[in-house]
């Protein structure tokens, strides 16, 4: 009978203990007297029941509302559980709108909520609107008129714009339009010399064009911090350009060279034929010749005669220098 009334009261110490625990999650009664006395009134079952209830959770609220509280800034409870429920980060916009109003920054709750749902840290926002912020560029390669590479990094500051943090570009977009400036202005420049004896001249016509516009920062200042000179691109382009000519009269002669020779065999061949077809004729003239005397076209006396014109042709010829082949009568 006591093991009984024994393991009876041990049961409803235990079920004591977890109604307790039950009770004190969904009615956080020390969360709550915390807030009553730093002044923030909050009902305990409608309040903090109902969040346990809407599934938020009451001290990544009620906490934030008695930081801002404290501060000097008053904020509704359903404005906070409602950007909790948006997925934003209550306590950074908490944070963000103390910093503002003791840096007398003009930041308003929306203002807030919105920067830090468009997924920007709206408290590191306003820290880099208070302390500016210095973005070095990459070595800016740009080539002046002479032909000279000269290569320049830039160290630009910049502070947050509160008013542009939505939609605005970011750092990418400054680095990428103070480059394109670095390059348009030695560009521009005469002689590299005139870009190593005044860098600022760099930095003023950069600063001078905007950058900053559609971005999220305003431009402060930009210094240029280093400046070298490169390669002599122009004196390389020239001798890219010489070699390419080269090459280029090159392949025309062998061009040139090819056709001559594709001619000559063809002159060759030409006048191989040419002389086959003399052969050719030359072997019908016995043939002629024969069939002459058997129709009695040509005598004997007339033959000889002819014989008689070829050799005084040839003599002459031999006298005078020539070097006449012999007929085929001749030979």
């Amino acid at each position: 009978m006591d093991m009984f009334f024994t393991a009876t009261g041990l049961l409803v110490i235990a079920l004591i203990l977890l109604g307790l625990i039950v009770f004190l999650y969904f009615i956080p009664v020390g969360l709550w007297i915390t807030a009553y006395f730093s002044g923030v009134r909050i009902k305990l079952v409608r309040d903090l029941v109902g969040m346990r209830l809407r599934k938020v959770p009451p001290i990544q609220i009620v906490k934030p509302l008695i930081t801002a509280h404290k501060a000097g800034i008053y904020l509704d409870l359903p404005q906070l559980e409602a950007h909790y429920l948006a997925g934003g980060q209550v306590q950074k916009v908490v944070n963000a709108l103390i910093s503002a109003d003791k840096a007398a920054i003009d930041l308003t709750f929306e203002r807030a909520t919105a920067i830090d749902l468009a997924g920007r840290d709206v408290f590191e926002a306003v820290q880099l609107s208070v302390n500016p912020k210095v973005i070095e560029t990459p070595a800016v390669s740009a080539v002046s008129k002479d032909g000279i590479q000269v290569r320049a990094i830039a160290r630009v500051t910049v502070r947050a714009n509160i008013e542009r943090l939505v939609g605005g570009a970011g750092e990418e977009t400054i680095i990428a339009r103070v480059g394109e400036g670095i390059v348009s202005t030695i560009g521009s420049s005469a002689t590299h010399k005139e870009v190593l004896e005044n860098p600022d001249s760099i930095s003023k016509v950069v600063l001078a064009k905007g950058l900053d516009i559609g971005t999220a920062f305003e431009i402060l200042s930009i210094d240029i911090a280093d400046v070298d000179v490169g390669a002599n691109i122009g004196a390389k382009l020239q001798t890219d350009q010489a070699e390419a000519d080269l090459k280029i009269a090159r392949a025309k002669a062998e061009e040139r060279r090819a056709a001559a020779v594709a001619f000559e065999q063809e002159m060759r061949a030409g006048v191989e034929e040419q002389r086959a077809k003399v052969v050719a004729a030359e072997a019908e003239i016995p043939r002629a010749i024969a069939e002459a005397f058997r129709s009695g076209n040509l005598g004997v006396m007339d033959y000889y005669n002819l014989r008689n014109i070829q050799a005084d042709t040839r003599m002459r010829d031999t006298i005078g220098g020539e070097d006449v082949p012999k007929g085929p009568i001749q030979q």
